[in-house]
């Protein structure tokens, strides 16, 4: 999937550039930007042929996602107190037409499935194929496969979970290689050497140390997804507290990462050196970083966000150093995501 990162990279530069124009340097919010590359990248990868459609889902979820704030604003400004009427009436409508469009999409592709007229290069087409074979296998067998409602519904959640998460995984890495140019330099230096001026590869990737290393330690500041829920559904020992059935349990994600008891007392600085011998010696505890969770239930997503946000960080290195600029105000805030509550204002310069 990586040439569909990058086609989707092209076009990001492009937009940059030409915000840049001709003076060579211009001040953008960085956050909107990233958000339109991540629903471009997650329209071609999950929907290929299909991607004019897909890119419509994602306008659709975008705002169906501010009306969620919207509704959460509404619960506690007392000026926002008669917009949950309005809000439900255009999220229900909004529901209804993505629903309307992922079913015409997967109902399109299971009739190219069964005249072999398909190729499943893309990710909709490999849940199809496996969804599928599990059709065919369940009479025989105890395979379950999954109803076009549960397909539309995890076509529904990828395209939330990885649009939006790894959209604030750039935004904060941007925000804090400009709070750190020395790691910035160290950055586009690797780039440089390992890629030159060219698109960035698979192989190339994997040989991306400092790159991954601020990655993983920009997740542990500033983690998407500040806490993880689960329900307990048997009894549970856990240590010498035992957890009932139905039991709601909370992984505090943000308050783990920034524990100085785990990470020491520097917990709270940009040290991407932590992670020089891997996620398991960056602190004492190996099973303390999990910005994608942990276990049976860890993000299927994880290697794609992780891939994603390399080729990104990459190609932008190679074309443009930047820095805050002084209307920037550092305020991160949970509103489903850890979001930059003021926006995330970077001045760029072209190289």
């Amino acid at each position: 999937m990586i040439p569909a990162f990058l086609t989707s990279c092209c076009e990001l530069i492009s937009r940059l550039e030409k915000s840049v124009g001709s003076e060579g340097s211009c001040e953008l919010d960085v956050w909107p930007e990233f958000q339109n590359f991540t629903g471009d990248v997650i329209s071609r990868t999950a929907f290929g042929s299909s991607y004019k459609q897909g890119m419509r889902i994602f306008q659709l979820q975008t705002e169906q996602a501010r009306l969620i704030i919207k509704s959460i604003k509404s619960i506690v400004i007392p000026c926002y107190r008669f917009l949950p009427i309005r809000v439900n009436k255009r999220r229900n409508e909004i529901d209804k037409e993505v629903s309307a469009l992922l079913r015409g999409m997967i109902m399109e592709r299971e009739r190219e499935m069964k005249m072999g007229n398909v190729s499943n290069d893309d990710l909709l087409g490999l849940l199809m194929e496996s969804n599928f074979k599990d059709f065919q296998e369940q009479e025989s067998s105890n395979a379950t496969a999954m109803t076009i409602e549960e397909v539309i519904e995890e076509c529904k959640l990828f395209y939330f979970a990885g649009q939006e998460t790894t959209a604030i995984l750039l935004t904060w890495t941007m925000v804090v290689l400009s709070m750190h140019p020395n790691w910035q330099v160290q950055a586009r230096k690797e780039v440089l050497q390992v890629f030159g001026k060219t698109n960035p590869d698979f192989d190339g990737l994997s040989r991306l140390k400092i790159v991954t290393m601020i990655l993983y330690e920009v997740l542990r500041l500033y983690p998407p997804v500040v806490f993880t829920a689960r329900c307990v559904d048997k009894a549970t020992k856990l240590g010498d507290i035992i957890l009932p059935p139905g039991a709601q349990v909370s992984l505090p994600t943000l308050l783990i990462h920034h524990d100085p008891e785990i990470w020491g007392e520097d917990v709270d600085e940009f040290k991407p050196e932590r992670f020089s011998g891997g996620v398991s010696k960056a602190s004492k505890n190996q099973i303390v970083f999990f910005p994608f969770s942990w276990g049976p239930r860890i993000c299927i997503g994880q290697n794609f966000a992780m891939i994603e946000a390399k080729v990104a960080l990459a190609v932008i290195l190679q074309h443009f150093s930047f820095e805050l600029s002084p209307s920037y105000a550092h305020a991160p805030c949970n509103v489903i995501t850890l979001q930059p509550q003021h926006g995330a204002q970077i001045i760029l310069h072209r190289l």
